[in-house]
């Protein structure tokens, strides 16, 4: 393997746009479209949540591990990432075309098994994507130029599969739609793959075994709280990309067009504050812009409370995308801190056991969703679009912002207590 060639930034970070095409839309619209579009209850969609969360608590681990593993003369990642690429596309595709045939009990059976094989194939690539990150880029100010790079591709692609896939889902449906957001996915990653460079030197280190890896990362307490910081922050944001379409319809009143319009004003507000966020962490020391970036977005949730019209709940959203931005700029970097810790301890290079392990965390916001969607129907009597309850306006509140704001305080909580010294190699 040819050590002398440096992965452009560019060729890494457009990777993130073909990760998210299908996955946002997938964690976004598979709610509407299941609940108001198929009947299926929240209850019902609740349990999948719950229940894939507990798949991830499985996979996780394996993918990074396999991949820590891993000896090719392509690398480490690379392989998984062309084999899983056209994989998820294939499995994303099924869980928005339904076959006709199905109906009542059987499309909750076809949602569950599609949404565990999709959410296990998008943890496969996040997995292999995410352990490339610190490899690929040593130091902070390296790291936060491609990150912020890395998330303007992501952003862009959120404009996409979100804010715009209300309009194209209009007319071309969601069959359709996720075949063209599939296809385009399984291209940037491949263009992607193939343009990153794996170092050698990397390929000739010791191979992590199992149980020595799994009791250093179960004892690494920075490791769990920077976890429960990333679920919390996880939670609330998922949370409000599946709830904008219930907040529009129920609480503001609106058409579909509104839910592109909030969608695309907190994204496009988020690709703008990357920059200024990443300024920030080149200028100063990254942890205290971590922590105010998290209590921005915290923050931001408050105004939307209050909102009744179209042109307040813009103005909201705003504040909502600068805050988002904040968050999405520094927590890849937080996390890349503990990998680099990790190495220098142990002397093994475990990014993909890390990122893997992070992801699940990440994905234990599927618990504190799925609570979100079973209280919905306890407290305000929410079943599906078919059976909304006597306030639906309140319950989309509920959904879009008092479970966002509350698990945003806690993830606030939680970063006070996740430190690192700050040296000078760590500011370059």
């Amino acid at each position: 393997m040819n050590t002398t060639r440096k992965t452009s930034p560019f060729r890494y970070a457009v990777g993130m746009f073909g990760t998210s095409i299908p996955i946002n839309m997938f964690k976004t619209y598979a709610a509407a479209f299941y609940v108001i579009g198929h009947g299926v209850t929240t209850a019902q969609f609740s349990m999948v949540l719950f229940l894939y969360t507990f798949v991830d608590a499985i996979d996780n681990p394996v993918y990074g591990f396999l991949s820590d593993r891993t000896r090719t003369r392509w690398g480490r990642r690379r392989p998984w990432l062309v084999i899983g690429a056209p994989l998820l596309a294939l499995c994303f595709i099924a869980f928005f075309n339904i076959p006709a045939f199905l109906s009542g009990s059987g499309i909750f059976s076809y949602m569950l098994l599609m949404y565990i094989l999709t959410g296990t194939l998008d943890s496969l690539i996040n997995a292999n994507y995410g352990a490339l990150f610190p490899e690929l880029f040593r130091s902070d100010a390296e790291r936060a130029k491609s990150n912020a790079m890395r998330q303007a591709f992501q952003l862009l692609a959120m404009v996409i599969s979100i804010a715009l896939t209300p309009i194209v889902t209009d007319a071309l449906g969601y069959g359709l739609t996720s075949v063209i957001y599939g296809l385009l996915a399984v291209s940037v990653i491949l263009y992607c793959t193939l343009g990153c460079h794996e170092t050698a030197q990397e390929e000739e280190l010791e191979k992590p075994r199992l149980l020595s890896t799994l009791r250093d990362l179960l004892t690494n307490p920075k490791f769990w709280i920077f976890g429960l910081t990333n679920a919390f922050y996880s939670a609330a944001m998922a949370l409000v990309m599946s709830a904008v379409p219930f907040y529009v319809k129920y609480t503001l009143g609106l058409d579909s067009m509104a839910n592109t319009m909030l969608l695309g004003v907190v994204l496009l507000f988020a690709m703008a504050g990357v920059s200024v966020w990443a300024f920030f962490v080149k200028k100063r020391s990254l942890m205290p812009i971590w922590r105010t970036a998290l209590i921005a977005l915290a923050l931001s949730f408050i105004p939307l409370y209050f909102v009744s019209g179209f042109v307040p709940a813009l103005a909201a959203s705003c504040l909502l995308g600068f805050g988002y931005s904040g968050a999405i700029t520094t927590m890849d970097l937080v996390g890349a801190r503990i990998m680099d810790e990790d190495t220098r301890k142990n002397g093994l290079r475990r990014e993909g056991t890390y990122a893997s392990a992070m992801g699940f965390m990440n994905r234990l916001s599927g618990f504190f969703t799925s609570f979100a969607f079973l209280l919905v129907g306890w407290l305000y009597g929410f079943e599906s679009g078919d059976m909304p309850g006597a306030r639906p306006h309140d319950a989309a509140r509920f959904l879009m912002v008092v479970f966002p704001l509350c698990a945003m305080l806690l993830c606030v909580v939680c970063s006070r207590f996740l430190k690192f010294p700050e040296t000078r190699e760590a500011k370059k």
